[in-house]
Order: C-alpha cells, then sequence, then structure tokens
C-alpha cells in the first residue's frame, strides 16, 4: 500500500491526495517522503548530507539547504551529530536522521514502514512519542506502518486495520479498541 501511494508500483484504482488524483503523477512529484523499513542511509554521507540529499537533488539553493538542514537536526535532537557517519549512530540515532531526510524537501505526506521495528520496547515507546509530537508540530500526514495495536494507538488519529489486503476498518483510536468491527 505504501508502494502504491509513493508512485513505485503499478496498481488499479485511484489515489487521492486532498481530493487530488494522484494517478500519472510520477514518484517524485507526488511529495510524498517514504522512510523505509531498512532506513538506507547513505553510509558515504554524514548526517547533514544524508538530510540534505533530497533537496539538493531538487535544486534548492544552498541557503535553502542549510536552513531546513539546521531546522531538522534541531528539531530531532541531532544536532550535535550532524558530522557523524551513519556507523557511528545508535538505532534511534539512525531512525532519526532517516526520518529527517525523509521529511527534508518539503514533503506534504510521510510514509513510513514500521520504523521502530529496529528499536526494542521501551526505545521504541519513547520514539513514538517524540515522533508524534514532531509530525504534529509540522502537520505532515503521516501513514505509520506498524503491527503493535498499542504503538498504532499511541500515535494515531486514525488506525486502519488491514488484514489479507483489505482494510478492515478505519477508525479513532478508541473505536477500534472498544468496538472492533472484526475480530482479526
Amino acid at each position: 500500500l505504501l508502494n502504491v501511494m509513493a508512485g513505485l508500483t503499478q496498481y488499479q484504482g485511484d489515489v487521492l491526495f486532498d481530493g487530488v488524483n494522484m494517478n500519472g503523477t510520477p514518484a517524485h512529484r507526488r511529495g510524498v517522503g517514504y522512510l523505509f523499513q531498512d532506513l538506507a542511509l547513505f553510509p558515504h554521507m554524514n548526517v547533514a548530507d544524508n538530510i540534505a540529499y533530497g533537496l539538493k537533488i531538487r535544486k534548492y539553493s544552498p541557503d535553502v539547504v542549510a536552513k531546513r538542514v539546521n531546522e531538522l537536526l534541531e528539531a530531532l535532537h541531532i544536532g550535535k551529530l550532524k558530522d557523524r557517519l551513519p556507523y557511528n549512530l545508535s538505532g534511534g540515532e539512525k531512525q532519526r536522521v532517516a526520518i529527517a531526510r525523509a521529511i527534508a524537501p518539503f514533503q506534504k505526506i510521510l510514509l513510513l514502514d514500521e520504523p521502530t521495528a529496529n528499536l526494542d520496547a521501551q526505545a521504541a515507546k519513547y520514539f513514538r512519542s517524540e515522533l508524534s509530537i514532531f509530525l504534529r508540530r509540522l502537520e505532515v500526514t503521516t501513514v505509520f506502518v506498524i503491527h503493535d495495536l498499542l504503538g498504532a494507538e499511541e500515535m494515531a488519529d486514525r488506525i486502519a486495520i488491514m488484514h489479507q489486503g483489505n482494510i478492515e476498518q478505519i477508525a479513532p483510536p478508541g473505536d477500534i479498541l472498544f468496538h472492533p468491527r472484526t475480530d482479526v
């Protein structure tokens, strides 16, 4: 589903962003940031260069690139890491850098594929809490894939329960938890 929204795979049907049909819109023009489960940081680039990459590819001016990178470094509390290479980062630090890189080019939608899968339970809970606050402040629409219902409840305004490729229910977390329409 994330690949369909991002325009990375063939699909049938329609993809709408704010009522605008995105069929036929190439992936690089959809305004979507995508954080893959494996994070895919560039190992030869330091933190600041990883974050700046999408901005530079889209040919933003050096001033805009520097300002946006500094904003994200500060907002995600990773400023002290800006000169480090990915192999010198903890799992949580890598997650923060990857999120900053995904949204740096002023994306309207952020797709997150199990971004806490590689973290222990305590680190994942803390990261979800911080991430939720950060994304609400930026007002970025986010689709967050997670297999832990309690983790989803911590993050979501609305939850979609999917089973075998079908959406079973879309509702606020309380409705999903206390009034499920399915046994899935």
